[in-house]
Parts: C-alpha cells; structure tokens; sequence
C-alpha cells in the first residue's frame, strides 16, 4: 500500500512542477498583445486549478505517508505550513489571472494584475523548491 501511495505522491509532486515554469510563462505575457495576453492567462487560471487538484492528491497522500515513517515532528510541521502556503498562494494568485482575462476584455491594461500574478508565482516558485529539499532530505526522529 505504501507503494501505491509514494506512486501518487510523485504524481502529484510532479503535477506541482508546473509551479516551476510558471513565473516564466506569465513574464511572457508582457510580451504579447491584448489578446494573446488574455488567452496565455485563461490557460494559466485551468492550469492552476489543475495543480490544485494535485495539491489535494499531495495533502492526502503525503498525510499518510507521514503517518507510516518515523519523522521528527518538527519536519512534519515545516512541511505543512509550506504545503498549506503554496495552496493558499496558488489559490490567491488565480484572481490576478482572472483579472488579466477580464481586463482584455474590457479593453483595458492588465499590467497591475501580470506583476501581481508575478509575484505570487515567484513566492510559489521558491516555496516549492523549499519543499522539494525538504522532501529530498527529511528529518527523522533520533
């Protein structure tokens, strides 16, 4: 059963890897034109809903791989409060996407909301490296 639930676990780990090219990818959006902007966000706003489901994959599988190992408890701690940052994050940082989408439309500028999807995607990004070295080397109880 371990087996299983470390499969789905990489899974979703992986899935989070888009977190990886997203600051990339909304650079790239000041770089196009009205529409362009709006279409590259609408893809963002699915792919981020996306990668929250493979948060909630992350939640359960990794609540009960923790639950199977012998790992100190402050690691376990560490571990959620940047689990629970990235989803709050990923989750705030949605609106300034939609936001893009909707000011194309209205013919308006969207560059307030592009830096703002900016940098929620960068406090993303270094997050998720933080919990992938955690990951990588975990602490266990001595």
């Amino acid at each position: 059963m371990n087996d299983v639930f470390f499969f789905l676990h990489l899974l979703g780990a992986v899935g989070m890897g888009f977190y990886i090219v997203l600051p990339i990818m909304i650079g790239k959006a000041t770089k196009l034109a009205g529409l362009g902007q709006g279409g590259l966000a609408d893809g963002l706003v699915s792919a981020n809903r996306i990668v929250q489901y493979a948060l909630i994959i992350q939640l359960l599988t990794g609540g009960y791989l923790m639950s199977q190992a012998d790992y100190s408890v402050a690691w376990m701690i560490i571990v959620t409060i940047l689990f629970l940052a990235i989803a709050a994050i990923s989750g705030i940082m949605s609106k300034p996407l939609k936001r893009i989408v909707s000011s194309i439309q209205d013919g308006q500028s969207a560059t307030g909301h592009i830096a703002k999807a900016r940098t929620f995607s960068l406090i993303v990004l270094v997050l998720y490296v933080v919990v992938i070295y955690f990951m990588a080397f975990p602490m266990y109880k001595q």
